[in-house]
């Protein structure tokens, strides 16, 4: 450019100037740039608080995982405490029926029944260790699988943003259209994963 009101451009003014006014070829061009920004913008917003509830729910089942081997090895544990238990059982009783002192029979009578009762509360503790040992594994099972899920959203919306690119590089529409579809299927899977489905 000069002072004396002559005006050359450079070989990019016309594309800059062109680009800022929302110029196209024809083809609605900056519409679609607009579009195309605008959609991966949200789309990367999604997908990243979706891949962060992926990686909550995959923490939360090796948690839980976690909670139940250690109630499995409770139980284990209360298991082996009643069959040690059944086994002093086992041994007051052969000595009860082995010896001939009527007294002696009564007092290993009183052990066999204190055993008896202590096999019965240690079951009980066992079972419920058990039981609890199960749940923590469904709540497992159920936050892997809502895992997946946020992973599926998370790859579906990935896939979008790449068609986006693919739409913004060689202005086909038909791609911005498949971007939008992956965009809401990404979403609906979201939305399933949210809901626990």
């Amino acid at each position: 450019m000069s002072g004396a009101g002559f005006h050359v451009h450079g070989p990019h003014d016309h594309e800059l100037e062109h680009a800022t006014t929302g110029g196209g070829h024809g083809d609605g061009g900056g519409k679609m740039t607009n579009q195309i920004a605008l959609f991966t913008a949200i789309i990367a917003t999604v997908g990243a608080l979706f891949a962060y509830m992926g990686g909550a729910t995959q923490a939360n089942a090796g948690l839980f995982k976690n909670n139940a081997a250690l109630k499995k090895t409770e139980a284990s544990n209360q298991w082996n405490y009643f069959q040690a238990k059944s086994t002093k059982q086992s041994l007051a009783e052969v000595s009860r029926d082995l010896t001939p002192n009527v007294t002696d029979k009564e007092k290993y009578q009183a052990k066999i029944d204190r055993y008896e009762k202590e096999k019965n509360e240690i079951k009980l503790v066992a079972e419920k260790l058990e039981a609890e040992a199960t749940e923590w594994d469904k709540k497992s099972d159920g936050q892997m699988h809502q895992h997946h899920r946020w992973a599926q959203a998370t790859t579906v919306l990935q896939v979008a943003i790449a068609l986006a690119a693919i739409a913004l590089l060689t202005r086909k529409k038909w791609l911005e259209y498949a971007m939008f579809v992956g965009g809401a299927i990404g979403f609906a899977v979201g939305v399933l994963a949210a809901m626990h489905v």
